[in-house]
């Protein structure tokens, strides 16, 4: 199959329109037209509906779609396998929950930096729901997410384990039980964090409904509306210890078994690793640099 006409496809595809495809690709609009009627031809298969509004993919172009992005991502693994000399080097993309990329990753990035300085190192926070899809989808090479994560294309190494509490102001009274709670406003992150999905597991496990479930976006709006009295939150003691000892914060215990939550590295097992990743993981594993934490 023609590689230089699945690009075509794949551009026409992602942009929605073939006038768009022949700027991206500085072609005249009639030679986008006959390349797709080529292709079309090749597979005998109609792979867009033609329509006032412009294109769309047909059921077969959806799946034609899918496999090209396959191929296109094997040819530049390739390329990368192919050209790595196992110097670590090259772009490096790792997600991370906002909490993990705060309180346990900065010594670490640092380290890793001041090693291996030929690599352009980038964080992208996000929850683990879009750190595990940024994975899969090959934006991100490895991400540090919660567990659990079941996935066949997915390989994980635990990293760190996390102290879950419960904090309010400091003028709230001790949180004997879990039904203390159920009048106060939960404070918690955007669908697809793991934190949040554990805490509305255990109100949904005691058959509690919370008066009001707030969603803020970053971990320093729910700090700081907790300790406004706002409300309360569940999150790891490592992010909110210092708040504690201030005294701007009080905590209270979570019982087994949601007062844990692990954090593990996953990364693709179904693609070439390239030696800045390699070397990423070798580090984080490593027992001088875990004692940093």
């Amino acid at each position: 199959m023609d590689l230089h006409l699945l690009n075509i496809f794949h551009t026409v595809a992602k942009s929605g329109s073939i006038s768009q495809a022949a700027k991206e690709l500085q072609y005249a609009q009639s030679n986008i037209t006959m390349k797709i009627q080529q292709l079309e031809k090749n597979l005998q298969t109609t792979l867009f509906y033609r329509h006032n509004r412009g294109i769309t993919l047909t059921d077969k172009g959806s799946m034609l779609l899918t496999y090209t992005e396959k191929i296109m991502d094997l040819i530049e693994e390739t390329k990368a396998a192919v050209n790595d000399d196992q110097t670590p080097g090259g772009s490096l993309v790792i997600g991370s929950m906002e909490t993990t990329a705060a309180v346990r990753l900065p010594t670490y990035l640092s380290a890793f930096h001041e090693t291996f300085p030929k690599v352009d190192l980038t964080l992208k926070t996000g929850s683990t729901e879009q750190n595990v899809q940024g994975v899969l989808q090959h934006e991100m090479d490895g991400a540090f997410v919660a567990e659990p994560i079941e996935h066949p294309a997915l390989t994980q190494k635990e990293v760190f384990e996390e102290q879950m509490v419960l904090i309010t102001d400091t003028k709230h009274p001790d949180i004997s039980s879990i039904k203390d709670i159920q009048t106060r406003t939960v404070l918690v992150f955007r669908t697809g964090c793991a934190y949040r999905e554990k805490l509305e597991h255990w109100l949904h496990q005691e058959g509690i409904v919370p008066r009001k479930i707030m969603e803020l976006g970053t971990m320093e709006a729910i700090i700081g509306c907790v300790s406004a009295g706002l409300g309360l939150s569940m999150l790891p003691l490592s992010v909110v210890s210092k708040h504690i000892q201030n005294g701007s914060l009080k905590q209270h215990p979570i019982p087994h078994p949601y007062e844990k939550v692990r954090t593990v590295f996953i990364y693709r097992n179904d693609r070439y690793i390239p030696a800045s990743l390699n070397q990423f993981i070798n580090m984080f594993c490593d027992e001088t640099i875990q004692k940093t934490f």
